[in-house]
């Protein structure tokens, strides 16, 4: 058979890439074909995503996927979570879509709750509140009069309005309209109440449609000017990461996931939604997945406290590689400072050095005195958050987790892979890195009928990256530093 290649376009909230993706005896090579980035625009006060922008960076990556010569099957678009165009009467995109940073989205939730009370929201949505779901985000432009939403007819969140660019054609894909805090889990419908207490009539969002559903065709522009022909386009997981879960490489169901990079997303993959009291205090949230599953996880801060840290030093002159900061967190002694990598403390410091020596100093730990101090902090706090966030999820899951899937860029973080195995007492295997980029094709080639199920699209994965494997170590000295942990974490709640 000959060789198929699919086109992914995989933006996120400050850079985007195409990748050529190519099934070759039944296994996946990529190459990266475009990098470009995703600044958001700041008009006045406010912030919003250049659409225009980005599309032309999309046509550059028709254009150089056209320059491969490859048999071309499909393209699709992932990105993202919550935010969206508004479309007018006529077809037209209305202004440029705000960006979820933006400030007016502050304080909004609160005030909706007076309308529907936020117990309620989550029992419809299973979704974390967050003042820039696009609920609250709906809600906001309501209650400031914009001249926009009221022009609308339709919203389109933003893979699905890069697609309408792409196509003409209008859909809303299911796992990315999950994130916007308007979808109940249970029936995989938008919720009318949701939006009518918000002032917005229902109508603005218009049939879900699954992953691997074909929008559409390139339009004869496109097809004319990037010399591809009517390729299709397909609704992928459009959010990023249902994507990079659909590439988690699992042989089985008993697993985690921990999407790694600036954030860390870590939760399960099951059939229905998990939404109760508990769940619903410990802040976890139900979004879309590929085959009708949902994805029940937690969102934790990731590497964000380095790369603020590492932000710091670069001023001082100082530039560290990564395997050097590898050495340092091996060079300096183990279990001295030990923080919450979620408190609010970190969300965004002045100083992030300055934050976590306040932290330990509350606490009554040992402050970091070097750089390589400040690096085992965060790469042991990050371990042992894992573990505290695994517990609850075990509690919670309807089946045994056996393995904890590490995936994205903090897969190839050896150091901290293995530490999380010996905090977590269970293996951890990690990539691979590009999971979204991987779950975007493979979801085209399902589409495509090259991939018949989920499970053989994770076969075909585990057969195509290196994977990596870190078994647990040090079981009773780590088990005496998650005591610690929690101690210290419950003092600075």
């Amino acid at each position: 058979m000959k060789n198929k290649s699919f086109l992914a376009f995989d933006l996120g909230a400050t850079s985007g890439r195409s990748i050529l993706g190519t099934l070759v005896d039944g296994r996946l090579q990529m190459k990266e074909l475009t990098r470009f980035p995703n600044q958001m625009l700041q008009i006045g006060n406010h912030f919003h995503w250049n659409i225009y922008s980005l599309f032309e960076h999309l046509k550059a990556g028709l254009v150089a996927a056209k320059r491969e010569s490859v048999d071309l099957v499909s393209i699709g678009i992932d990105t993202w979570g919550v935010d969206f165009a508004l479309i007018a009467r006529d077809g037209s995109i209305l202004g440029a879509p705000y960006a979820y940073r933006d400030p007016h989205t502050v304080g909004v939730a609160e005030k909706y709750f007076e309308s529907v009370p936020r117990e309620k929201v989550y029992d419809l949505t299973g979704i974390q509140v967050m003042d820039f779901n696009s609920l609250y985000q709906l809600f906001a432009l309501k209650q400031a009069g914009s001249s926009l939403l009221e022009a609308a007819t339709e919203m389109l969140f933003m893979p699905d309005a890069l697609a309408y660019l792409l196509t003409g054609n209008k859909v809303v894909e299911y796992t990315i309209a999950s994130t916007s805090q308007l979808l109940n889990p249970r029936t995989k419908k938008i919720e009318p109440l949701l939006l009518e207490k918000a002032g917005v009539s229902p109508a603005v969002l218009g049939k879900i449609v699954m992953p691997g559903y074909v929008v559409g065709t390139l339009t004869d522009a496109l097809s004319e000017e990037s010399e591809l022909g009517k390729v299709p386009v397909v609704a992928v997981a459009g959010h990023d990461t249902a994507s990079a879960v659909a590439a988690v490489p699992a042989v089985n169901e008993n697993f985690a996931y921990l999407s790694s990079g600036t954030w860390s997303l870590m939760g399960i993959e099951v059939q229905d939604a998990i939404i109760n009291e508990e769940t619903s205090s410990l802040n976890f949230t139900n979004e879309g997945g590929v085959e009708g599953t949902t994805r029940f996880l937690k969102n934790i801060t990731g590497m964000w406290l380095l790369e603020q840290c590492l932000k710091e030093w670069k001023k001082e002159g100082i530039t560290y590689s990564y395997e050097k900061l590898v050495h340092m967190a091996e060079s300096v002694p183990a279990f001295q400072s030990l923080i919450d990598p979620d408190h609010s403390s970190f969300a965004n410091p002045a100083s992030m050095t300055t934050a976590i020596s306040e932290y330990c100093r509350t606490t009554g730990q040992s402050i970091p005195s070097c750089h390589a101090g400040f690096v085992r902090c965060i790469f042991e706090s990050l371990s042992l958050k894992y573990k505290s966030i695994l517990e609850k999820l075990n509690s919670l899951a309807p089946f045994a987790i056996e393995k904890l899937h590490v995936i994205g860029g903090g897969s190839k973080n050896p150091l901290l892979n293995q530490w999380t195995a010996n905090a977590i007492g269970i293996p951890v295997v990690a990539g691979p890195s590009e999971a979204t980029a991987i779950g975007n094709i493979m979801i085209q080639a399902k589409a495509a009928g090259y991939v018949d199920s989920l499970q053989k699209m994770r076969q075909i994965i585990r057969e195509s990256v290196q994977l990596d494997e870190f078994l647990p170590e040090n079981n009773e000295t780590w088990e005496k530093a998650y005591s610690s942990f929690q101690n210290i974490t419950q003092i600075r709640s």
